[in-house]
């Protein structure tokens, strides 16, 4: 069996697909509903969707960096870790993304940017300090798999539509409270409870099911981590050390970065514990565990 016949699940794909296409519907079926309850028009709908995207579209990469402390490095500032990056996009046949690092205990890293040509990695301090280049080595190459398989894009487009879905809705009640809150021919409720418990439930349902796609997300990536380098082993380790690590850091440090738990590699609330519904990574038991399945199916030692 060749390697390149590990980089995909077919069992995983048809989940995220069947994931990502009911999110789609709960969307269009909100929109329905905001367009015949509301008094909102077609056109200014579609005037505030093409402005946010374009922002969000163009500025993605730029935002996230900026949100992390992290500091764009060239060449000459650091040099093992562009050499590694730079080898491992030649192996994975991808454009070599921006370099960043973000100066912080907390060992961690995180991918961003709406393409792979548009597109930057970003490792913490801590994260080189304390894992074996093999383990960074895998690390990274989890990141370029979210790159190659665009998704930041995906998740970016999916929350997108959930943050549209919550200014509509306030646009909505704001109007229904302060604009009458009935039709004139109507004598059911107001229009902005109707809308305030249709929020409520689309909100609900998409919260799951956009965890749900993020968790798929890092299943893929671990899989492509393991295509890329051919030693599924070493994630395998770096997820370990950096989990076990994350407990020693002091709760004011995790929480300086908690806002970017869904791009790192693994989250700052690795401490809490969660129902797997609402995590937006597998547990890690799990991840461990569809590791040492590819790490068999490929020969390598495991265990």
């Amino acid at each position: 069996m060749k390697r390149k016949a590990y980089g995909r699940d077919a069992g995983l794909t048809v989940r995220m697909l069947l994931t990502t296409g009911l999110l789609g519907l709960l969307y269009v079926i909100f929109a329905v509903v905001l367009l015949n309850v509301l008094s909102v028009g077609l056109i200014p709908m579609v005037l505030i969707v093409v402005a946010l995207a374009f922002f969000q579209y163009y500025t993605s990469d730029k935002l996230a960096l900026a949100a992390a402390g992290a500091k764009v490095v060239e060449r000459e500032e650091a040099p093992e870790l562009h050499e590694l990056v730079e080898r491992l996009c030649a192996m994975a046949d991808l454009p070599k993304p921006k370099i960043a690092v973000v100066d912080t205990d907390v060992p961690n890293a995180f991918a961003t940017g709406r393409s792979p040509k548009h597109a930057a990695v970003a490792v913490t301090t801590g994260l080189w300090r304390r894992l074996d280049p093999r383990e960074i080595e895998g690390v990274l190459a989890h990141e370029l798999s979210h790159i190659a398989n665009r998704d930041v894009l995906i998740m970016t487009v999916a929350s997108f539509f959930a943050m549209l879905a919550a200014l509509l809705t306030r646009i909505g009640l704001w109007g229904g409270m302060f604009g009458g809150g009935n039709r004139d021919n109507n004598n059911g409720p107001p229009v902005w409870i109707v809308v305030m418990l249709v929020s409520i439930v689309v909100y609900a349902i998409s919260y799951v099911l956009i965890r749900t796609i993020s968790r798929y997300r890092e299943y893929a990536a671990d899989r492509g981590s393991a295509l890329i380098t051919g030693t599924p082993e070493y994630l395998m380790s770096a997820l370990q050390k950096i989990s076990s690590e994350m407990f020693r850091i002091p709760e004011r440090d995790l929480r300086e970065v908690a806002g970017m738990n869904a791009f790192f590699i693994i989250p700052t609330s690795v401490k809490q514990r969660t129902a797997e519904l609402f995590m937006d990574h597998p547990p890690l038991e799990k991840r461990l565990a569809a590791l040492e399945q590819i790490a068999r199916e490929m020969g390598r030692p495991v265990g």
